[in-house]
Parts: C-alpha cells; sequence; structure tokens
C-alpha cells in the first residue's frame, strides 16, 4: 500500500504507517485540485490537513483510493457524499487538538482585555505607558459561547475556572456543563455576552454566519473572537466596527483565503488595526497536539488499512475488529438495501468458503460486513463478489 501525507503532518503518522510496510510519502504544503488529481492517482490512503481541497473530481481520479485521514477536527475541506459513494472511508481526529485551541482562545480573551498587544508594540517602539485606563480583568466578565461542540465546551470549563460567567448558544440540544446557561437565540446571546467567541463547524449553512447585523447587536466596547473557520465571518464589516470604537478589540486565527504554505504573502483587511491579534490558523497548532492527531489519525487509517475497522470514521458504518486474521477476510461495503447479507453468503457457499466470523453494520445509504473465512480465496469468489449490483467496493485480506 501507498500513503501520501501532505501538509506537514506529524512524523508519528509517518511512523504509524511504516510499521506495517505501507509506503509513505510526505510533502510540506497543501495541494490544489489539479496537483492533488496528479498525486493521488497511485495513492492507496491519503492524509491531509485544513488547506487542501479533496473534491469529487479528486476522488474520481482515484478510484484505488481506500482511505482519507483529515489530520485536524474538521471534514469540510473533503466530499464526504462522494468519498462514500465510492466506499473511501474518512476519519477525523475531533478531540486531539481542542485543548490547544481552548488555551490560544483563553489567551487571547486576556491579551484583548488587558490591551498587551498595544503595551507590547509601544514598549518595542521605546516607550513606557504604564496605564490602567481600558485593562479588565477576565473575572467576573461575561462570555458568550457560538457552537458548543468539543471545543466550546471544553473552553466553557476553563472560562468559568477563571471565573467568567458562560453564556453559550448552539442550534442543538447540547448539556450544558458547569454554571453555563444555554441562550434561545443567538441574539439573545449578544445582548448579555461581553467577548464572544465563535467555535461552529464549516458548513456551507454557517458561511456569513456573523456579519453586519450581528455585530451591531454586541454590547459596546466587547470583544469578538473567530478561532473556527474563516467563511462565517464579514471581516469588512468587523473592521467598520473596531474602527467605529462599538467593538473594544478582536482575535482571529481563520480565514476565508488562507497561504498555502508557510512564507506564503498574508493579507487581510483587519492588518494594521489596534489591539486586533491575527495568528496564522495555529488555534491547534502545538507540539502535543499534533502529535496527538498524527497518532490518532494515522493509527485510524492503519487499522482500516490492516484489518478493515472503521470506527469514529465519519462517513462509513461502524465496525471494530481485529487486524488479523489466519484465513481471509473480506471487506465488502454496499448500498443498504435489503438482502445484501444473503446474496453475499449465497456466493460464499456457492464457493464452500466456512465463515467462521462476521460482522455487518448499516449507516445511512451504506452498509459493511467484515466476513472471517476459514481458508483463502479464489480469485473467482472476490471478482463474483466485486460484480454484485449492490457492491460498492470490495477488498480482500489474504
Amino acid at each position: 500500500m501507498k500513503a501520501l501525507l501532505l501538509e506537514n503532518i506529524h512524523p508519528e503518522a509517518l511512523r504509524l504507517l511504516t510499521e506495517r510496510n505501507i509506503e509513505v510519502e510526505t510533502r510540506k504544503g497543501a495541494l490544489d485540485e489539479a496537483e492533488l488529481i496528479a498525486a493521488v492517482r497511485d495513492v492507496d490512503l491519503l492524509g491531509i490537513r485544513s488547506k487542501t481541497n479533496v473534491t469529487k473530481k479528486v476522488l474520481e481520479s482515484a478510484p484505488q483510493l481506500i482511505g482519507i485521514g483529515a489530520f485536524c477536527i474538521g471534514t469540510n475541506q473533503i466530499d464526504l457524499s462522494a468519498a462514500s459513494a465510492q466506499g473511501t472511508a474518512v476519519f477525523n481526529a475531533p478531540f486531539s487538538n481542542t485543548r490547544s485551541v481552548v488555551e490560544l482562545v483563553i489567551a487571547e480573551i486576556i491579551s484583548l482585555a488587558r490591551h498587551l498587544t498595544d503595551k507590547n508594540a509601544k514598549m518595542h517602539a521605546g516607550v513606557w505607558d504604564k496605564s490602567a485606563t481600558g485593562a479588565h480583568e477576565v473575572r467576573g466578565r461575561t462570555l458568550g459561547i457560538v457552537g458548543y461542540g468539543n471545543i466550546g465546551s471544553q473552553l466553557s470549563v476553563v472560562a468559568e475556572s477563571l471565573g467568567m460567567r458562560v453564556l453559550f448558544y448552539d442550534v442543538a440540544d447540547k448539556l450544558a456543563l458547569g454554571n453555563a446557561r444555554r441562550c434561545d437565540s443567538l441574539d439573545e446571546l449578544l445582548a448579555e455576552a461581553e467577548t464572544v467567541s465563535l467555535h461552529v463547524d464549516g458548513r456551507a449553512g454557517n458561511a456569513g454566519l456573523f456579519g453586519a447585523e450581528q455585530f451591531a447587536k454586541m454590547r459596546p466596547r466587547s470583544l469578538f473572537l473567530n478561532l473556527c473557520r474563516g467563511i462565517v465571518v464579514d471581516h469588512e464589516a468587523l473592521r467598520e466596527h473596531l474602527e467605529s470604537g462599538h467593538l473594544a478589540g478582536a482575535a482571529l486565527d481563520v480565514f476565508a483565503e488562507e497561504p498555502k504554505s508557510a512564507g506564503d504573502p498574508f493579507i487581510s483587511s483587519l492588518q494594521g488595526i489596534p489591539n486586533v491579534i491575527l495568528t496564522p490558523h495555529v488555534g491547534g497548532s502545538t507540539e502535543e497536539a499534533q502529535e496527538d492527531i498524527g497518532r490518532f489519525v494515522a493509527g485510524k487509517l492503519r487499522e482500516f488499512a490492516v484489518g478493515g475497522t472503521t470506527t469514529m470514521s465519519v462517513n462509513m458504518p461502524q465496525v471494530q475488529v481485529d487486524d488479523t486474521s489466519d484465513g481471509s477476510r473480506i471487506l465488502h461495503i454496499h448500498h443498504n438495501v435489503p438482502g445484501v447479507l444473503a446474496t453475499v453468503n449465497g456466493v460464499l457457499a456457492d464457493f464452500g468458503a466456512n465463515i467462521e466470523r462476521q460482522t455487518l453494520s448499516t449507516r445511512a445509504d451504506l452498509g459493511y460486513v467484515v466476513t472471517d473465512l476459514g481458508n483463502h480465496l479464489p480469485p473467482e469468489l472476490v471478482d463474483k463478489l466485486s460484480s454484485l449490483p449492490e457492491t460498492v467496493r470490495l477488498r480482500a485480506i489474504r
């Protein structure tokens, strides 16, 4: 098998894959669609982060691609429908960099509340500005969290431990942790929060979620942070509210258009505004988080490639199996229609196959059955199962 890892994925991923005799190629930067199509023609496993888009066209050009690892939280850069349609399993790291993002949010809230960026700039310019004007403690202040998923909920706990009052808004029902209070609407949160931090996902429906209307509803002299997705925020509207003084400061780690590689030029309408922190999408970029992500996602890709386990895949039915078998193993991803298992077993019986163990799981339009056999597989059996009209992808491990 061959794997391609893009965007400076941690060396731990390389180690885990090569341990199982998977040939690995690594590249530092992201690839555009044409570059990716050329690169994945003979690749079985693909590892990316947030800047590489795996489109339907890319997937159609790589019919041998069995697994994609998103070495990050989000998977909106991958066409999941197209991946599912050709039986390509997708894995991500929903928890590995959560703490790193939360710590950066807390650091930026404190920096903005104390105007540390302004103080730092003046000190470097030789100006001693020892003044408490405009500087505040975060204790007792109200934090509004928009999006109460893995990051938002952990931010809630950490912020409360600092003495902050926490409100949150999420379109889904979420259990409030600690003393956090759920708001029934975004407007309710904006009316009360003194600091607003966004932690929503990158689905298309969230594009433009926060614009001029929402900024106008925020409390005067409040703080704004976005460490989720760049498409969520209207930066021109944010600039207007910062320059007018309606907002006291902002911190942004994500942008709708980001440079592909380190060292590439970056341009934003928010550059040069006092008390605005701009960071190059480093919310989850700590050594601890990147090592954990590399270990977790590469481990999932390895388990799937070697044995067929799909536990925690974002688009496949969930099947947990041992990664070794004394005989042969058939991995059959199929359309979730009645009678498939009976059809598969009928073919196996016709060829005299002895089933030792079988695990089936379904998810939406897909079914996935893993069958361990006590004897080796004749090529004719594999061809017969592959040709079934219900078959999406079939792999045989001998």
